[in-house]
């Protein structure tokens, strides 16, 4: 997905790069710890581009940080910019109000920042904005829903955590489903995080009789929902979405699950996109400053093996 997104801007770019590739380029890519699933896809994601780019680049170091929390990432950022001269900065907030300062400080040493999914507090701070498509998968898993259960049903939907992330998602897939006989009727937050999605899912079989669905909008919440489904031995359900493409639920769909018919694309290699970008600014001198939104395919059993990474630990 990142080639095809970035495929106008790299083929000039890193053509023109042969010749620079001794240009000495310090960037730093800080994360949150492989805390879930997905956080432990970026980290994977990151150390694997880590390596890739430095390969290929001579005069390039990268230096990839995870940090357990918003205190330890601040406290990591004012470290590496101790520790070292940087010329780039590659981050994934932990969340944004507690690092927006951190960060700002930062890009007040002259450093290029490009920030990744969890948008900052203030904008002018990056040079470059990379994420998922968050309406684009409350949509896609919305259409689906309108389209595999014929436009009418009762579905639960499990939130992530209160932010704009999603809003977005739910806002879009109440639109997707608009004007059909299709209704929500409980919808609570589950924090993506399985554990939170099991109890949450235990807590809707025990107050709903009939669930014809369930939207879950994050693979990690839909691990604990199919536990749920599954201890309560409930064949109402049929079926479950989630989204991110974790290679568990990649492989449910490649192998045709009933339950989990379909996943929705928000990819944690998102983080190395984010870095081919920064890395081009400087090695290639490309204009790549603005917003690259990764795009939420439908993951489908016919498409599914283009998605599925069996050495990925998300």
């Amino acid at each position: 997905m990142k080639k095809l997104l970035l495929a106008a801007t790299f083929v000039t770019a890193f053509a023109a790069a042969a010749a620079a590739q001794q240009q000495r380029v310090t960037v730093a890519v800080s994360v949150p710890s492989a805390d879930h699933g997905w956080t432990g896809g970026v980290l994977y994601a990151a150390k694997k581009e880590a390596e890739l780019l430095t390969k290929a680049y001579p005069g390039l170091s990268i230096v990839v940080k995870p940090s357990p929390s918003a205190a330890d990432q601040a406290s990591a950022l004012e470290d590496l910019m101790a520790g070292q001269k940087l010329d780039a900065l590659v981050v994934l907030p932990q969340n944004s109000d507690e690092l927006t300062e951190a960060v700002k400080s930062v890009k007040g040493k002259g450093v290029f920042v490009t920030v990744v999914d969890r948008g900052l507090k203030d904008t002018s701070i990056q040079d470059v904005y990379v994420a998922g498509n968050n309406p684009e998968l409350g949509r896609v898993s919305g259409a689906y829903f309108k389209q595999a259960l014929g436009g009418k049903g009762d579905i639960v939907v499990l939130r992530g955590i209160p932010t704009v992330i999603d809003n977005e998602r739910v806002d879009a897939f109440k639109q997707a489903i608009a004007g059909t006989q299709i209704n929500i009727i409980d919808i609570q937050y589950a924090n993506w995080n399985r554990d939170d999605g099991f109890k949450v899912m235990q807590d809707f079989l025990a107050k709903h009789p009939k669930i014809d669905a369930v939207w879950a909008q994050d693979d990690d919440i839909a691990i604990g929902v199919l536990q749920a489904i599954q201890q309560a031995n409930r064949s109402d359900i049929k079926f479950v979405i989630g989204g991110a493409g974790m290679k568990d639920m990649i492989k449910r769909v490649m192998d045709g699950d009933k339950l989990m018919p379909v996943d929705v694309l928000y990819p944690p290699t998102m983080i190395a996109t984010a870095m081919d970008v920064t890395v081009a600014h400087f090695i290639a001198n490309a204009p790549v400053r603005g917003t690259y939104l990764i795009s939420s395919p439908l993951i489908t059993k016919e498409n599914a093996k283009e998605y599925y990474d069996p050495n990925s630990p998300f």
